[in-house]
């Protein structure tokens, strides 16, 4: 989850760099898969760091919601454990 974390981090910036330059952007489909492997904490942090993708209501709510499934995910395997 770290990792993927890091990396929906660093795209989110990258995406938001390449808006504001108006060059090619980072689909949002790769956010949304990069966010639903594990990445959703780092997409969140970035959203709200880079003040990147506010404004799109199925980020605001759906990232938000990834990250409260993959933490219940987390907290059940340790508990298996």
């Amino acid at each position: 989850m770290l990792l993927c974390s890091a990396v929906a981090l660093v795209l989110c910036g990258w995406d938001k760099r390449c808006a504001r330059k108006g060059r090619w952007r980072v689909p949002e489909r790769t956010l949304w898969l990069v966010s639903a492997v594990g990445g959703a904490a780092g997409m969140l942090i970035g959203m709200g760091l880079f003040r990147h993708k506010t404004r799109h209501a199925a980020f605001v709510w759906g990232v938000p919601a990834i990250l409260a499934a993959q933490l219940a995910a987390l907290a059940w395997l340790v508990l298996q454990n």
